[in-house]
């Protein structure tokens, strides 16, 4: 990521906890993500920061959490 880069599109992320997997990702591509990533809760992921994704902490096919990078 360089200087200019945007960390991603402006969005309140607390909007997609709760939300259906599919309903979610829907909504953030229509929001401008890029890159998105849904994981299960626990689950080991890469640190690195990547500009314009977002990801998703799934359970039972429901967001319960989103943080992006």
């Amino acid at each position: 990521m360089t200087a200019t880069s945007p960390p991603g599109p402006a969005d309140e992320l607390e909007r997609y906890v709760g939300l259906e997997t599919a309903e979610a990702e829907r909504q953030a591509r229509s929001r401008g993500w890029r890159i998105l990533r849904s994981v299960a809760p626990g689950a080991m992921v890469t640190m690195e920061f990547r500009a314009g994704r977002l990801n998703f902490e799934v359970e039972a096919d429901r967001v319960k959490r989103a943080w992006q990078g």
